[in-house]
């Protein structure tokens, strides 16, 4: 926003960040004409009399990819692809974290979209390992995080995020939220000031109630838990999703189905 406003400005308008973020104006106001100049952890627009852009092309959110890739990585016999998804290194830190935790997900067809990196991906089930969650990668992974605390509940061995205070900041208090929801499906979660601790147990989770707390990613994140539970997850306030993701249920619903058929399909005669 600060950015956007500085095209209007008298002088040059520079962002100073603590740690390099999203990038997504910047590449866009670029695509337009806009004069940037690009630093490790600061960005300096010149005011625009004009921007021009042609038909864009969006590709796909990450962060709404997410919960299906965290889903396919621990529902068993899972194969998912998922097409056209944008790949902004500023945005992936959930495919570095879930790759040192033995996912297998696969990228292809990488290419261009809108001037953003982007690809396919090919997600297979996967046995899971704990990892340490720091600081420095909140950052690049901070809307995926709840759904890193549910791949690490299913993980073998203990998992730790650190400097993650800003999550107490969200639609809800998202560390608080996470811990509450995870714990009431029977998995092991302790809230810290600034992240969790999480002992994993590669077995899957009996179920239960959780509440969204009007919150879109927690309330994923309970639709995600349920797709591996034993008795499924009841959500309260589960249409706080369609603030980000209308149409997320239906898909949910689509890979149930596709797993119950899959499960069918080789039950023994």
């Amino acid at each position: 926003a600060v950015l956007i406003a500085g095209l209007h400005a008298a002088g040059e308008t520079t962002v100073v960040e603590p740690a390099p973020t999203r990038d997504h104006t910047e590449l866009m106001l670029e695509a337009a004409g806009v004069s940037i100049t690009r630093r490790e952890r600061s960005v300096t627009v010149q005011p625009a009399e004009r921007l021009q852009l042609d038909e864009i092309e969006v590709p796909g959110d990450f962060s709404s990819a997410a919960p299906f890739i965290v889903a396919a990585t621990l529902v068993p016999g899972s194969e998912l692809h998922i097409h056209g998804v944008n790949l902004n290194p500023r945005r992936t830190g959930l495919l570095e974290i879930l790759s040192r935790m033995g996912a297998n997900v696969t990228v292809y067809n990488r290419r261009r979209i809108a001037g953003e990196p982007a690809g396919d991906l090919e997600v297979r089930s996967a046995d899971l390992v704990a990892t340490t969650v720091t600081a420095k990668e909140v950052p690049l992974a901070i809307d995926e995080l709840p759904l890193y605390a549910l791949a690490a509940s299913h993980a073998h061995g203990d998992s730790v995020l650190r400097g993650a205070e800003e999550l107490r900041a969200k639609e809800s208090d998202r560390i608080e939220a996470t811990a509450d929801a995870l714990r009431a499906l029977g998995q092991h979660v302790r809230a810290t000031d600034d992240g969790f601790r999480i002992r994993g147990v590669p077995a899957r989770p009996r179920g239960g109630r959780i509440e969204s707390r009007g919150d879109h990613r927690i309330a994923m994140l309970g639709a995600v838990a349920a797709l591996d539970s034993q008795h499924g997850v009841e959500i309260g306030g589960a249409d706080c999703v369609a603030v980000s993701f209308p149409g997320f249920f239906e898909i949910v619903e689509r890979l149930r189905r596709s797993t119950i058929e899959t499960d069918r399909d080789h039950r023994p005669a």
